[in-house]
């Protein structure tokens, strides 16, 4: 089981259209999430849910979701805000790292940056690379792999006090959204429960979201987001595939089978000899006295 979390409407449509079988599960506490199976994995079961805006309510759907369904994964897609120009509008952002900007100590005019962060998984961000590599997984952007910030207000300005935090203190983050933060906090503190965030930038967080938004940029950056996680899914779906317990992957060589029966005495069972061979007789046997 993967869990997929966003916080739009717009975000979950995006990924409902790359899954199959779908039925709604009522969890306890009321969260309603969407349980499917990948339409390209039909094996592959998702449980996905819509949370809203903020770090306390993705922290705490990400502990419930974990309780709930004990996935493999957890992954939170969906659209943010970009603060590199480099990085062009629908591309798509992986987190390698998440920061969480707003920790810190107002002392006089002085602020005091107090970080925290979490890694992404190890593991996931191979997979997403791997993805990237392979190319093929629904959009012609770029993908990029680097930190994100995650706080609680929607940056739209170039020369807020927020903008300038970000360049001093978060100086490698390049785009910046409202939840990331609250799901890799949940991950960690639940059995280090494996989290990544994927982002497609639909602004430049630079006073002119409006424009972006009226220019459609928020579904299509969605959009690529979920293509790109449904990618990642499915290619996390083969790796466990490939560990499950008693699998043997190709490289190892061929296999031998026994068949000997009744009272035979099976010497050796090779494939390749290097050397001499020496026969003699079986240990237990009259001869081998």
């Amino acid at each position: 089981m993967i869990v997929i979390l966003t916080a739009l409407d717009l975000e979950h449509a995006a990924v409902r259209e790359h899954l199959a079988d779908v039925r709604p599960h009522h969890q306890a506490a009321g969260t309603v999430f969407d349980v499917g199976r990948l339409a390209r994995r039909p094996g592959c079961r998702v449980a996905l849910a819509s949370i809203g805006m903020g770090n306390s309510a993705a922290a705490t759907i990400t502990e419930r979701a974990i309780t709930e369904f004990r996935p493999a994964a957890v992954l939170f897609v969906g659209i943010a805000g970009g603060l590199r120009d480099w990085i062009a509008l629908g591309d798509v952002v992986v987190a390698t790292r998440v920061y969480a900007p707003h920790g810190g100590r107002q002392d006089g005019d002085e602020f005091l940056a107090r970080p925290r962060a979490w890694d992404t998984s190890h593991r996931l961000e191979q997979l997403a690379r791997l993805v990237d590599r392979r190319g093929g997984w629904g959009a012609d952007v770029a993908v990029h792999f680097d930190p994100v910030a995650a706080g609680e207000v929607v940056l739209n300005s170039t020369t807020s006090p927020l903008n300038e935090q970000l360049r001093l203190h978060y100086n490698d983050a390049v785009a910046v959204e409202m939840e990331s933060a609250g799901v890799a906090q949940a991950g960690h503190l639940n059995d280090a429960t494996p989290t990544i965030t994927v982002r497609g930038i639909c602004d430049r967080a630079d006073g002119h979201k409006a424009d972006a938004d009226a220019a459609g940029l928020q579904p299509l950056a969605a959009r690529h987001a979920a293509a790109f996680v449904a990618a990642l899914v499915a290619e996390h779906d083969d790796a466990a595939e490939e560990r499950a317990p008693g699998r043997v992957p190709d490289d190892r060589g061929p296999t031998y089978h026994n068949s000997a029966t009744d009272q035979a005495n099976v010497g050796a069972q090779v494939g390749v000899v290097n050397g001499n061979v020496t026969f003699g007789a079986a240990p237990g046997t009259r001869e081998g006295r």
